[in-house]
């Protein structure tokens, strides 16, 4: 399979090892081609060439400058399309989406899988799926769930401007669960919004929760009794649990609930683009007991404050984890544009 190394950092361009991003017409790939033909022509110089060679390089130049304006307007502008883009949580990744179901469900109703974005040291890599999308796509991505949320709101920011700078004429769902839910709200908040028209949250905790909280203080093994703390801990819930959970303490820092000097409580002050933003909030009924990970009321995008209640919400039955059907609430909620769901 193919691979697109891309470069991109938030606020910087992007790079391509292959074609450039936006070449998604003839018109359009002809404009690059004669943009970038023209700077390594300015580079190379004329100084050694002999007299009149010069002036038929620049004849050639206005030549096919002329047959990328007529590609331009024979190939018409590029047709909007839509693209989701979907956001795992702690300590899982884009497999996620695939392994509950949802992913499935979202394809049967008509979309189709772009590709998997990762980030390395350099920037964030595209890896294109085999098959082309069409106007409805899907792009998957993978972050480091253990590290702070800061973090990966970067890189997924990254991510976020590559699709924008490929795709200028789409409209872009974000859509994150659990944790991710909150490193796609950091990400819009730090970056902007770009193409995205809509949040879509699922079992996001935006006010924290607990849970994080009490992972941090079983796996604090400082102090005079630290050692056998940590001992008798590693024997309740496994060594590699143990490890897991400790490896990921920036994380979970930031997923406790927000009091000031926390990432939540700036979070949560902070301004949000104007967008669309949906909570899909876990309850009980049905003889379950609901989320135990994360309360509803930490799912709900309302009471973050400087949302001030403008946020829908979706309660349905179900635990902390994605299911079958997460896909087809989401195919239920993504079948209009963000504007078009907004004036319903």
């Amino acid at each position: 399979m193919p691979m697109n190394r891309v470069h991109f950092q938030p606020g910087l361009s992007v790079t391509a090892s292959h074609e450039p991003f936006g070449a998604k017409t003839p018109g359009e790939a002809a404009r690059v081609a004669v943009a970038d033909w023209a700077v390594r022509d300015r580079r190379q110089g004329s100084r050694d060439q002999p007299a009149g060679h010069g002036l038929n390089r620049r004849r050639a130049w206005w030549w096919l400058a002329l047959c990328g304006l007529l590609g331009l307007v024979l190939a018409g502008p590029a047709s909007a399309g839509r693209i989701l883009v979907l956001v795992h949580g702690y300590l899982g990744d884009s497999a996620t989406w695939r392994q509950s179901g949802a992913l499935a469900v979202l394809e049967q109703a008509g979309w189709k899988v772009a590709g998997n974005w990762r980030s390395t040291p350099y920037g964030v890599w595209l890896e294109p799926s085999a098959n082309p999308p069409g106007e409805f796509a899907i792009h998957t991505v993978d972050l480091p769930s253990t590290a702070p949320l800061m973090e990966q709101a970067r890189l997924l920011g990254g991510m976020l401007g590559a699709i924008a700078q490929g795709h200028p004429t789409d409209s872009v769902d974000l859509i994150g669960h659990s944790a991710g839910g909150v490193v796609a709200r950091l990400a819009l908040v730090n970056y902007g919004a770009g193409r995205v028209t809509r949040l879509i949250t699922i079992a996001a905790p935006h006010l924290g929760t607990e849970r994080a909280t009490q992972a941090l203080e079983a796996t604090d093994d400082r102090g005079l009794f630290g050692g056998v703390k940590r001992w008798l801990v590693e024997r309740q819930v496994g060594e590699d649990i143990y490890h897991t959970v400790q490896s990921s303490r920036g994380a979970l820092v930031d997923l406790a609930p927000p009091m000031p000097g926390n990432l939540l409580y700036w979070l949560n002050a902070r301004q949000h683009p104007d967008i669309h933003y949906v909570a899909v909030i876990r309850g009980g009924g049905y003889g379950m007991p609901g989320d135990q990970a994360v309360p509803a009321a930490s799912q709900d995008l309302r009471r973050v404050f400087a949302l001030n209640q403008r946020a829908d919400i979706r309660v349905v039955p179900g635990d902390h984890l994605l299911s079958r059907q997460d896909g087809l609430l989401l195919s239920e909620l993504v079948s209009k544009p963000a504007e078009a769901a907004a004036s319903k």
